[in-house]
C-alpha cells in the first residue's frame, strides 16, 4: 500500500477496507482523485487560518484535501455513520484539526459550530439536499453572512441555474438568490469518471463570494415575490403574484414593469423593485 501525498492510505484502500460504498438514495458520489480534491479546495483561495464547513465528506478525499491546503480546522458534517471511522483516521492523523460532527445537515445548525474567525464553506454536496442547502446558505438572517465563500459541487444543471442571465432558460428562484447580494461563478466542470460511483451527468464546482446588497429590500418579501414568480413561471406576473399582493397590477404598473410579462423576463434589480413596492402595498393594507 502506497501512501498518498498527505501521507494516509489511498482512498480506494481506505474505501474497500471499510467496506464502503456509495448510496444513491443519500445522494452519494465518492471523489477519489487527490489531485482533484486539492484543486476543488484551492479554488477557495489560501486557507491558512481558516476554518472550513464541509458537508457530505464520504470517506474524506476534499476533507485531506482541506487540511492538507492549511485549513486551520475543518468541521465535517456526516450522515452516514458508515464513514465515521474512516474519517477518525484523518482526524488522527490531523490532531486537533478536524471536529467530525455525525448527523443531518439539514438539522445542524452549523454556524454555532464555528469560533470567531474566518470561515469558508467548501463541499462536495449531497445531490439530494445540495440545493436545499445552498437556499439557507444564501437566506441568512443577516448579511454579510457568517461565511466568507462557498466553494460547492453542484450538478451542472444546478450550477447553470445559480450563474443565469435573465431571459435565459436557466435563470430563476436560484439565480436572484445568489446574485442579488453576492457574485457566483462556475470555477471548472468535473466528469462522471472522477466519481464512484460516476453519475450520470457533469458535474461543476461553484464559487460565491458575498457583496453588498444592490438595494436595502425586505429579504424575505424578496423571496417571497421570486418564488411565487418562478413557481408559475409560464403565468404572467399579474397572476402568479397574487400569492403575495392580492391585486399585483397597480404596484407593477407604479414601478413601470408590465403585468403580462413572465418571470423569466424579470431582471434581479426589476424584482428588487417589484418587492420594494409589494411592501409598500402590503404595509398600506
Amino acid at each position: 500500500m502506497t501512501a498518498g501525498f498527505d501521507g494516509l492510505p489511498p482512498l480506494r484502500d481506505v474505501i474497500a477496507r471499510h467496506g464502503l460504498s456509495a448510496r444513491k438514495s443519500l445522494g452519494q458520489n465518492f471523489l477519489l482523485d487527490l489531485n482533484l480534491t486539492a484543486r476543488i479546495a484551492r479554488v477557495a483561495g489560501p486557507l491558512d487560518g481558516v476554518q472550513v464547513i464541509e458537508v457530505g465528506p464520504g470517506p474524506g478525499g476534499l476533507t485531506r484535501a482541506l487540511l492538507s491546503e492549511g485549513a486551520a480546522r475543518v468541521i465535517a458534517i456526516e450522515r452516514d455513520r458508515r464513514c465515521l471511522d474512516a474519517l477518525s483516521e484523518i482526524a488522527e492523523h490531523f490532531p486537533d484539526r478536524l471536529t467530525i460532527v455525525s448527523g443531518d445537515a439539514l438539522a445542524t445548525d452549523m454556524m454555532s459550530l464555528l469560533e470567531p474567525g474566518p470561515a469558508r464553506i467548501i463541499a462536495n454536496l449531497p445531490y439530494n439536499i445540495g440545493t436545499e442547502l445552498f437556499t439557507r446558505w444564501m437566506t441568512p438572517d443577516t448579511w454579510p453572512p457568517r461565511w466568507d465563500s462557498l466553494t460547492l459541487m453542484f450538478q451542472r444543471e444546478v450550477a447553470e441555474r445559480i450563474v443565469a442571465a435573465p431571459g435565459s432558460k436557466a435563470y430563476g428562484r436560484l439565480s436572484v438568490l445568489a446574485q442579488w447580494r453576492a457574485a457566483p461563478r462556475i470555477a471548472f466542470d468535473v466528469n462522471p469518471g472522477a466519481f464512484t460511483p460516476p453519475p450520470k451527468i457533469v458535474s461543476s464546482v461553484v464559487h460565491v463570494r458575498p457583496t453588498p446588497p444592490r438595494a436595502d429590500v425586505d429579504g424575505a418579501l424578496l423571496e417571497r415575490i421570486v418564488a411565487a414568480a418562478f413557481g408559475q413561471r409560464r403565468k404572467m406576473l399579474r397572476q402568479s403574484l397574487k400569492s403575495v399582493v392580492h391585486n399585483p397590477v397597480p404596484f407593477m404598473e407604479r414601478v413601470g414593469i408590465d403585468p403580462t410579462r413572465r418571470a423569466e423576463t424579470i431582471s434581479i434589480d426589476e424584482f428588487i423593485s417589484l418587492a420594494k413596492a409589494a411592501g409598500r402595498e402590503i404595509h398600506s393594507d
